[in-house]
């Protein structure tokens, strides 16, 4: 049996190291992310590393791989290597191979992207119909054309698209792409997810995570959630 979406959901992307784990645990986030396996960004931590800190982590702690791997068998096989009952998928998969996806791991937590500027919005609208009945949630996330990134921009795109597919989506949504402590309350109130993700926008000049804005971040995220009545 699959974890449900403990929502409003507030996660950090791109964790290092067990140190910056234990850092925004402590800034009161429950969902970490590790992009794995990336076609453009590099690394944040060798394999062996994710999967020594996804497996040290305690409940209510997830630990979440991002990957564009599009393949069943070896995102569920990734999955089950790095210990992840939760999973982030960027990369093209059909409806076919997620269906393939939750019979070969019924526990795991499948969230899909939907990556604005990647694909027009018509065909997003389409991708939450016909993949709703089999994910969890949806995230979007911003495209750079000239790079190729599909996540981990520090770009913010055009909310009102985002807050679109909240609306059409069966599940619920998370919104991520250039989330900063400065402007998530504004993100939260417009979109209306039921979550935000952050990558670059806690992080210092070094790249590494930032307490004081993790801190920023959550307590900015929490009260938007609050406003509206995203909070249980």
């Amino acid at each position: 049996m699959r974890l449900p979406l403990d929502t409003p959901l507030i996660q950090v992307a791109g964790i290092r190291d067990r140190a910056e784990a234990d850092l925004v645990q402590e800034c009161g986030v429950r969902y970490l992310g590790f992009p794995l396996r990336l076609p453009v960004n590099r690394e944040d931590l060798t394999e062996p590393e994710a999967e020594a800190i996804i497996r040290s982590l305690r409940p209510p702690a997830r630990g979440v791989l991002i990957t564009y791997l599009d393949e069943a068998e070896a995102i569920a096989s990734f999955c089950r290597t790095l210990g992840a009952t939760m999973v982030q998928l960027h990369g093209d998969m059909t409806a076919a191979e997620l269906a393939r996806l939750r019979g070969l791991e019924a526990g795991l937590t499948i969230i899909k992207s939907l990556v604005v500027g990647l694909h027009p919005m018509a065909v997003l609208e389409r991708l939450v119909s016909e993949l709703g009945p089999l994910v969890d949630g949806f995230l979007t996330d911003t495209y750079a054309p000239e790079t190729g990134a599909a996540g981990a921009t520090g770009r913010t795109h055009d909310w009102a698209l985002s807050r679109r597919l909240v609306e059409l989506s069966p599940r619920p949504v998370i919104l991520a792409g250039g989330l900063t402590p400065a402007n998530v309350r504004q993100a939260v109130a417009v979109v209306q997810p039921a979550g935000v993700d952050v990558h670059t926008g806690v992080e210092d000049a070094s790249g590494r995570k930032d307490r004081a804005k993790v801190l920023a971040f959550v307590t900015e995220a929490s009260a938007a959630f609050g406003r509206w009545g995203g909070a249980d």
